[in-house]
């Protein structure tokens, strides 16, 4: 499973937090194209804990966080 974001966007955002704000919309919206990915995920973290990953230095720009605000929007959009 891979909910990385793509190369490109990767190489657009380069860590840069004026560029935060697209980078998780544009992230958002790749991942709204791999819902296969995005709900096997999901099925895991109703399971019990997930551990999201990321190999920046950057701790509060990164994309672990912004998955983690992605995933966090879709389960409360889902329990409505």
């Amino acid at each position: 499973m891979d909910l990385a974001p793509s190369e490109e966007l990767r190489r657009w955002f380069n860590h840069e937090p004026d560029k935060w704000p697209a980078f998780q919309k544009r992230y958002h919206q790749e991942l709204d194209h791999n819902p296969e990915a995005v709900a096997l995920l999901l099925q895991r973290l109703e399971k019990g804990r997930i551990t999201l990953v990321f190999g920046a230095k950057q701790t509060a720009f990164n994309n672990a966080v912004a998955l983690k605000h992605y995933l966090l929007e879709t389960l409360r959009a889902n329990q409505q």
